[in-house]
């Protein structure tokens, strides 16, 4: 590369890289910012709140938990890309999270809950409750929550106990009326009872809400739990641990047994974060708690205001049916172009591909697919990976009945994706006693590949229908996830889709495809040879282009790639919704680069490729995103879209997300995302609004 030569530009150098948790941080940011955007409505507020706690707490439990261990043990080795040690990073989390966590509750105290006062929704301190509300209330504590509280006395008989991870706790002090001494003294905790209703409703006039938090009306009647002894202080505090599981593959004889005993011990990891309700927290039992939890005091965040904003998720769904004007506008997803109602998808697909993106149009098809195969007496086998599915799930009912069938079912459910572990064991155990065949991977590799075949016998022929996705099997996640999938019967994609299940399930050798791109095995080099072939084409004729859209890139080795890329010219532009540790626009290295996040109503989830190729236009789908952990520690899928329409539809809908000036952000060269610009001139687009107001259209146009 002559441009590299003659500038020396040296590819490894950490200030072109960003540190990913400082990435991730910054996509949290984001999120934050959707609570802060006066054009969302008032309850989405409040839900993109609920979101920013709900991220931070899977954060700490992983990724900071994971730094802390580092440290602990010594290491200070610094990371491969922006070369920060582990406690240079912790330090920078620290300083960066205490900032946003202040922006956060500062959102909500001086603009979201006197707007929501507005809407006669009111949160109030018993303080300031009349002598009236002051009996009600006891006689609903004595009556409701007094029965469900377990006091926990600390001394030399009873240790401080173990606390559930992400609970709230009130740690009281009191004071034997019998001993006023100073060493009399004693400590208990009482932690509050997440079965019952965070939020405690005042009687009050029709249409008016006035809600007390569950924790202040145990802390004012506290007393009732420890009678002969004087309350000195009551404190409430929260504590996040580490949730992060070793799972010893190797030798573990039963994994899903071994799942199931790191799933008892994650209730109980060690605290990586301690917060505290200001004002009022006893001084004491600060420095107590730091103490025996063994926080480090960068690691406790005083708030003021109440603990877990992700209690507005609830608050949100209890109150978006009342109040229909304070939450985005219903959407229906459609179905795709061509995809009557009624028509056997096995039918519709054997005569042409089916492109959907979900959820501007319908995931119904995929149920139907899956639903129809399981009672088609035609169908011999279905084959599926499972990674995360929803709670009432359609597709595993649809499987268990293939099974009751007579059909030969494969499902490979992955035991390890992670927060969802506990939910997979239990659908691995249902669909094993409805007959199916239950394999859960391979080892020190999780299977995060969307893929289902189907094998029907039509007319003495086998023939193999294909579903391959960006996306989970989630009924629910489809409806706010925006993801891509296909269907197609092409007898290529058959053979490879059997050749991948056969390699999963038995002892083979890893077979050549035809069309798919398997992780951990070639993914990577496949990106990287169609990287190599657009500088060659942009070399050559002068019109490299290559767009990517994922969410969230991390490998160095494609990053590096990539800006090699960029000094040959080729032009760049990513759709990155979090972590991205390339940085764009930076001289001689990355000018050619654009990258940009849309952070929206629906969560960007889609992972798209596409490359120029001088004008022929090679387009990819994947479950990968470009992270090394995806490309070295799952089981991932890429795959061709060969369609001649559906390439360009989705060229198209990358094209869209490119032009988004309301919900994108773009990178600048030092890392910073700012709100696209907008000229006066321009029109406004939302990418997402636009891409349901197509879907209607087209809907439209077929009646």
């Amino acid at each position: 590369m002559e441009t590299l030569k003659k500038k020396s530009v040296e590819l490894r150098d950490p200030s072109y890289y960003n540190n990913r948790e400082l990435s991730w941080l910054a996509f949290n940011e984001r999120v934050l910012q959707e609570a802060l955007d006066k054009r969302n409505p008032l309850l989405e507020r409040f839900k993109f709140l609920a979101i920013f706690s709900s991220n931070l707490d899977e954060f700490f439990m992983v990724r900071v938990a994971g730094l802390q261990d580092q440290v602990k043990v010594g290491f200070t080795k610094p990371e491969n890309k922006a070369g920060m040690t582990p406690k240079q990073q912790l330090n920078e989390i620290a300083m960066k999270t205490h900032q946003l966590v202040d922006l956060q509750y500062e959102t909500l105290q001086k603009t979201l809950l006197p707007k929501l006062q507005k809407e006669h929704v009111e949160f109030v301190k018993m303080a300031d409750l009349s002598a009236d509300q002051l009996d009600i209330m006891e006689r609903h504590f004595e009556d409701h929550i007094f029965p469900v509280l377990t006091p926990m006395a600390i001394d030399a008989y009873r240790p401080f106990p173990m606390l559930l991870n992400k609970s709230i706790n009130l740690a009281v002090v009191l004071e034997d009326v019998e001993d006023q001494a100073e060493e009399g003294q004693k400590i208990a905790i009482v932690q509050v009872p997440s079965v019952l209703d965070r939020f405690v409703r005042l009687e009050s006039k029709k249409g008016s809400y006035k809600l007390i938090l569950l924790e202040d009306v145990i802390s004012f009647f506290i007393r009732k739990l420890f009678h002969g002894f004087k309350v000195i202080s009551t404190s409430v505090f929260r504590i996040t641990r580490n949730a992060d599981m070793t799972i010893h593959e190797e030798g573990a004889r039963d994994l899903l047994k071994e799942i199931e005993e790191e799933l008892r011990k994650r209730k109980w990891g060690a605290a990586v974060r301690l917060e505290i309700q200001q004002p009022g927290f006893d001084p004491a039992i600060l420095e107590y708690l730091t103490n025996e939890l063994e926080v480090h005091k960068k690691d406790v965040y005083a708030i003021e205001g109440f603990l877990d904003l992700t209690v507005f998720f609830s608050f949100y769904k209890k109150m978006a049916p009342v109040w229909e004007h304070l939450v985005f506008e219903g959407k229906v997803s459609q179905l795709p172009a061509g995809m009557e109602t009624g028509k056997q998808i096995f039918q519709k697909v054997s005569e042409q591909d089916v492109f959907l993106h979900h959820p501007y149009e319908s995931f119904e098809p995929v149920v139907q697919f899956i639903s129809e195969a399981a009672d088609d007496p035609d169908v011999l086998a279905i084959k599926q990976t499972l990674y995360r599915v929803s709670g009432d799930s359609p597709v595993i009912k649809a499987l268990k009945r293939a099974a009751e069938n007579g059909k030969q079912v494969t499902v490979l459910v992955e035991l390890k994706a992670r927060f969802d572990e506990e939910n997979n064991v239990q659908w691995a155990k249902e669909l094993e006693k409805a007959g199916c065949h239950v394999i859960y991977g391979m080892t020190h590799l999780k299977t995060h590949s969307k893929i289902t075949l189907v094998v029907r016998k039509k007319d003495d022929k086998i023939e193999r229908f294909v579903h391959l996705g960006t996306g989970n099997y989630n009924d629910q996640t489809a409806k706010i996830y925006t993801d891509m999938s296909l269907f197609t019967s092409k007898r290529q994609f058959g053979i490879d889709a059997t050749n991948f299940f056969n390699y999963l399930s038995g002892y083979t050798e890893k077979p050549e495809f035809h069309y798919l791109s398997v992780a951990p095995f070639t993914i990577r080099t496949d990106i990287i040879d169609l990287i190599d072939t657009e500088i060659r084409f942009q070399k050559k004729h002068g019109n490299g282009r290559i767009i990517a859209k994922m969410n969230s890139l991390t490998d160095k080795l494609i990053i590096m790639k990539l800006y090699e890329a960029s000094n040959a010219g080729v032009k760049v532009d990513l759709i990155v919704r979090g972590i991205c540790c390339l940085r764009p626009g930076i001289p001689g290295v990355s000018e050619n680069i654009q990258v940009r996040s849309i952070v929206g109503s629906l969560l960007e989830h889609s992972r798209v490729y596409y490359f120029n190729h001088n004008g022929k236009g090679r387009t990819f789908l994947s479950s990968a995103d470009m992270m090394t952990r995806n490309l070295n520690n799952r089981i991932e899928i890429l795959f061709p879209i060969v369609d001649e329409t559906i390439k360009q539809q989705v060229k198209n809908i990358l094209e869209l997300g490119l032009a988004d000036n309301v919900k994108a952000r773009q990178q600048d060269a030092d890392g910073v995302y700012h709100y696209v610009p907008r000229k006066d001139d321009e029109p406004v687009i939302d990418s997402q609004m636009e891409l349901f107001r197509r879907a209607y259209q087209v809907a439209e146009d077929e009646e």
